[in-house]
């Protein structure tokens, strides 16, 4: 299901899923979607903080239900990820959003919501970057561009290029798939739920933020032991932001780990997308059609995220 484009003038629900963010920063970030030409409308909840969540689960998911429900909202933005997303999944009326399908914008903890989103009501959602994280903070002219231009037109064709072209003892040819993916801790956060769409053929891509070698080792195992690492059509790696062993703790690298787990699949592996948790990044459309291109490393997009 595939959202409107967002217009100049569109206003902008803002909501806080996962943990409180700094108002100032939020602020800053509003200041700048104003400048832009864009309103926006704040959810109810959306200063919340209870512990390390911006809120209750009930109010963060009646503010993410309520923005769908508004006829006069036209894209969803989430003011930054932290932790507490999942907790919000199943308070969410996925038949209201289905038939109320808007653009989602977030990424991190976001990532659990963006999956469930296209489980459960097949949206295409965005991970990108957030009002009181990037835009708070002076964002990139990269990613600036990226963004809007990803949201305001017709993308089929873009192609996103990763910085370094297929792994060594990998498949490079060129493979179809829905792409799907974010952060990896969520993506793994989700199996064994119903809220986890299908990976058999997909192009997945995962990025991560301050998890030592070792806990992504572990994650990989868990998605090969589960059996979704087989099932995949292609595995692109964005960024590894602070992913570093504790000082003097023995530790695998982290090309040796990724490798540890694809050398042997028959299936094209990319790592150096810029996407994740740095300054510069894509914005990656969530359930589109696209296909990888393993020896020119990039990933091109067959239908467009927005209509």
């Amino acid at each position: 299901m595939i959202p409107s484009a967002l217009k100049k003038g569109g206003v902008i629900g803002i909501v806080s899923p996962g943990s409180p963010m700094k108002p100032d920063r939020l602020h800053r970030g509003l200041e700048y979607l104003h400048g832009l030409g864009y309103q926006t409308r704040l959810g109810a909840h959306v200063y919340g903080k209870q512990g390390y969540l911006a809120g209750g689960d009930e109010e963060r998911a009646a503010d993410l239900n309520a923005m769908f429900a508004d006829q006069e909202v036209d894209a969803i933005f989430c003011t930054r990820g932290g932790y507490g997303t999942p907790r919000i999944l199943d308070k969410l009326d996925y038949d209201l959003i289905a038939s109320n399908p808007k653009i989602l914008v977030g990424y991190s903890d976001i990532t659990a919501l963006h999956l469930a989103l296209y489980q459960k009501s097949g949206l295409v959602t965005f991970a990108g970057p957030m009002p009181a994280v990037e835009m708070g903070q002076g964002i990139d002219a990269f990613t600036e561009e990226h963004f809007w231009s990803m949201l305001a037109a017709n993308s089929a064709g873009k192609k996103l290029i990763c910085m370094s072209g297929a792994e060594p003892g990998t498949d490079s040819g060129s493979v179809r798939g829905t792409l799907l993916g974010g952060n990896l801790s969520m993506l793994c956060t989700l199996v064994g739920t119903e809220y986890l769409p299908g990976l058999t053929g997909a192009i997945l891509f995962l990025e991560e933020v301050g998890e030592q070698p070792y806990r992504i080792d572990r994650k990989f195992a868990q998605l090969r032991l589960a059996g979704i690492i087989d099932e995949l059509a292609a595995i692109v790696i964005g960024q590894l932001t602070d992913c570093k062993p504790s000082p003097g703790f023995p530790s695998l690298s982290l090309a040796e780990i990724i490798a540890g787990y694809t050398e042997d699949l028959d299936i094209p592996v990319l790592t150096g997308l810029p996407h994740g948790h740095e300054a510069v990044k894509y914005t990656i459309p969530i359930g589109v059609e696209a296909c990888l291109h393993g020896q020119e490393g990039s990933i091109e997009l067959l239908t467009s995220p927005v209509a």
